[in-house]
């Protein structure tokens, strides 16, 4: 295991500390925003979206994408984006020009149920299933092997993708990904996808902005960060509301079910992980009695063990920055990001 050090260290806030009245301010008067479509329309993505037409579980479906050539010279390499839970592939906006300009070819696709692709209403979600979706992009896209990038969500199916097709995967690289514990072992336990459904349903733009400020900036908020928030509050509040919370809840209990972290040993691809140290996301700890919450999420300890875990694997450190270092701290990522990309 090699470990590196991004950025600066600063004292650790806990979580008491993040309700400040910085952070009340920060959520006081939120806008009540736009609302989307069941599939995102009206949000604008930063580059052109593709449908990928694919028959999946008896069902024809659609897996949005966004496919952008290269802006500076052609290198011949090809990215792999994948996004997160509570994330699209349009948030990756940043990453994809700082690629796109140093050569790379970026695909960036939506998930089924995600975004801007189908929700299905009779799916099976499994990590599984979501890689051979996107096995079958690149295929459809004469993709052979490719540097795979996951950010949270993202980062459990980069791994179980990686697993299922490894001669896929030129480069490993995991952003804060969740799935770095087995929750349900720790103690955590199980909700239904009725209960989680009826918890999605209540999903509002202040909730959300709630959870992004603790988790994925610090408690520091910045005015570029609600468009994330709005995209994924227009979601939550349009005509397709019952859809998209149905499809959430189904994927919150294949987070919770589906653990990647035992198999870590079985990753051959070269590994680099890049962990924002403030960050404490830990799916389901909220319904956790007090002492087994408090040990979860613990993203510095994480990411080491981790770095220990997959053979061979790069740990980059930002012990500043929260569970999105890509949007929170933008240069400060994408440095790291290209030098890991370079060995």
């Amino acid at each position: 295991m090699k470990t590196m050090i991004a950025g600066l260290t600063l004292a650790a806030l806990s979580c008491a500390q993040a309700a400040t009245a910085a952070t009340a301010q920060a959520l006081a008067a939120a806008p009540t925003g736009p609302t989307y479509g069941a599939q995102l329309e009206g949000f604008d993505y930063p580059h052109p979206i593709q449908r990928f037409k694919l028959n999946s579980q008896q069902q024809a479906l659609e897996m949005a994408y966004m496919d952008i050539a290269p802006k500076g010279k052609a290198n011949g390499r090809t990215a792999v984006l994948l996004h997160g839970k509570n994330f699209c592939g349009a948030t990756w906006e940043e990453t994809i020009r700082v690629l796109s300009a140093e050569g790379w070819r970026v695909v960036v696709p939506d998930q089924i149920g995600f975004c801007a692709s189908s929700k299905p209403r009779g799916y099976q979600f499994s990590f599984g299933q979501l890689a051979a979706n996107t096995q079958a992009l690149l295929q459809s896209l004469n993709i052979q092997q490719a540097t795979v990038i996951g950010h949270s969500m993202g980062g459990m199916l980069a791994a179980r993708f990686t697993l299922a097709y490894p001669q896929a995967v030129s480069q490993l690289v995991l952003v804060n990904p969740i799935g770095l514990e087995d929750w349900q072992a720790a103690g955590v336990p199980y909700a239904t996808v009725d209960q989680l459904y009826q918890g999605e349903l209540k999903t509002t733009f202040d909730s959300i902005k709630a959870y992004q400020l603790r988790f994925y900036y610090n408690g520091q908020w910045k005015p570029e960060y609600d468009r994330w928030v709005h995209m994924q509050a227009g979601l939550y509040a349009g005509p397709g509301r019952e859809a998209v919370a149905w499809n959430q809840a189904q994927t919150s209990d294949m987070v919770f079910t589906q653990p990647v972290v035992h198999e870590f040993k079985r990753i051959k691809a070269p590994t680099l992980l890049l962990i924002g140290g403030k960050d404490r996301t830990a799916p389901g700890a909220a319904r956790a009695p007090a002492a087994i919450a408090e040990k979860l999420g613990d993203y510095p300890a994480l990411g080491r063990a981790t770095a220990k875990a997959i053979p061979g694997a790069t740990l980059v450190a930002f012990p500043a920055l929260g569970h999105s270092p890509q949007v929170e701290s933008p240069k400060e990522f994408h440095d790291a990001l290209l030098r890991g990309l370079k060995n």
